[in-house]
């Protein structure tokens, strides 16, 4: 959606989607949006809770039939195993990512990861074709005035025109961009607390190959899961801006991260949003 100063303005229900890798700001932003009348719609939570639940429960279900004493109970429906996703905590959507590697180091076969990761993918693009009637229901049935959509940092990579125009009809694309040091910053928190990711099959498999050559591996098996991570995160971030830049410049705008970071309300964001424009 492109729109000038005064269309904007005049925009009585506003809905924007955010863009921006994992660390950005996207979700402390919407936070801040949910306190203002604006409907906090989280991409990861809807993939959790609608189109990952299942899976989810079911590699969780898999652990505990490894357990003995929980295998017994969960046959015979003596306990009751249910996902706990919040919009803070959707650790169960990244458990069931998984990493790739060495399995007695909690690591995934590779048959396996790109399973998950393909799984990843179509609930994203589902998340995301939900949001034109999420934004209905935010003003019918909620009396929200204004919508958020936080998208996840994989958006970029979902290689599928007709999601991005179906956001781009309905909302207002905001690409946040990092500074070089931001960026920086993004990659130094990554490494130390290396967490599972989406990647598109294409780049996984030319920098697996890369990575075993590198290491002197001959098997997935052999792939410590967190150094694999640490190593091509910030290869991820690389191949990630040129394709957010692609769409900020097809279908909306860009903010940056120094200004972001600055805001503390939703009149300052709307300022922010109205100089991109």
């Amino acid at each position: 959606m492109k729109l000038d100063i005064e269309q904007f303005r005049s925009w009585q229900h506003k809905s924007i989607t955010l863009l921006g890798m994992s660390g950005v700001g996207k979700t402390r932003l919407a936070d801040m949006l949910r306190k203002h009348d604006w409907f906090h719609f989280s991409g990861d939570y809807r993939i959790g809770t609608r189109y990952l639940d299942e899976p989810i429960l079911d590699n969780i279900k898999t652990q505990v039939m490894q357990i003995p004493f929980l295998r017994d109970l969960l046959r015979n429906d003596s306990i009751f195993i249910s996902n706990n996703i919040t919009v803070d905590n959707l650790q169960p959507v990244s458990s069931f990512l998984g990493k790739l590697g060495n399995p007695e180091h909690g690591g995934l076969p590779l048959a396996e990861f790109k399973r998950r990761q393909a799984l990843h993918h179509q609930a994203e693009i589902k998340a995301m074709r939900d949001v034109p009637s999420f934004i209905e229901k935010a003003q019918s049935i909620y009396g929200y005035k204004h919508f958020i959509n936080d998208a996840g940092g994989s958006v970029c990579e979902l290689d599928d025109a007709k999601t991005l125009e179906i956001l781009a009809e309905h909302t207002l694309l905001v690409y946040i961009k990092a500074t070089d040091k931001d960026e920086q910053e993004l990659i130094r928190r990554a490494e130390s607390d290396p967490k599972p990711l989406y990647y598109r099959e294409a780049f996984l498999d030319e920098q697996l190959e890369v990575y075993l050559k590198e290491k002197q591996l001959q098997y997935v098996a052999m792939i410590e899961p967190d150094d694999f991570v640490r190593w091509i995160f910030p290869k991820l971030f690389k191949t990630r801006i040129p394709r957010y830049e692609s769409i900020a410049e097809h279908y909306g705008y860009t903010i940056h991260t120094t200004d972001l970071w600055q805001i503390e309300t939703a009149d300052e964001f709307l300022t922010l949003i109205e100089k991109a424009l």
